[in-house]
């Protein structure tokens, strides 16, 4: 299924690159997706976003399929002494043309095998209560912790129920 997805870290963000992930998130949020932005998302936006990623205790790959995005994920490493055990999953995105081929699960398990190597065995993530997303992350472990009432706004205007996620490894 994964056959052809070629997962990269990426270090920095050059012009070009910032192009292609600028594509893949307007795409994404017109689409529907809950990461964080509202349609219309014009490209210089998702640009100016972009170019704060990475960062400090920011780790971001992107995936590609036939030389095109395919999708991105992003480990936010908790930074506090308090907090050096654990990371939060960030918006995973897979372009809708590359969807349910295996990049959303090999791009989770690219993060997951990374914050082992950092010693984070406390991983957490939210996301939009009914998004086909709940059932990635439940079918790689995770563990509802709770969920909140009206917590994302929609294009639409209406409020949305997110579901906060965890998983010890």
């Amino acid at each position: 299924m994964t056959t052809g997805i070629r997962i990269e870290q990426i270090g920095a963000i050059d012009e070009e690159l910032e192009r292609e992930l600028a594509g893949l998130l307007t795409v994404v949020v017109e689409d529907g997706a809950s990461v964080g932005f509202l349609p219309p998302l014009t490209e210089a936006e998702a640009g100016r976003y972009w170019r704060g990623v990475p960062g400090e205790g920011v780790i971001l790959w992107a995936a590609w399929e036939d030389g095109q995005i395919a999708g991105s994920v992003q480990l936010h490493l908790a930074l506090k002494p308090n907090g050096l055990h654990r990371a939060e999953i960030a918006k995973l995105m897979v372009h809708p043309q590359h969807r349910r081929r295996g990049t959303a699960r090999l791009l989770m398990e690219t993060a997951e095998a990374y914050a082992s190597t950092e010693d984070r065995t406390l991983l957490v993530l939210d996301t939009r209560a009914g998004d086909p997303s709940n059932l990635l992350y439940q079918s790689l472990g995770y563990v509802e912790a709770g969920r909140i009432p009206d917590y994302a706004r929609s294009a639409e205007g209406e409020l949305h129920e997110t579901v906060f996620y965890y998983k010890k490894h």
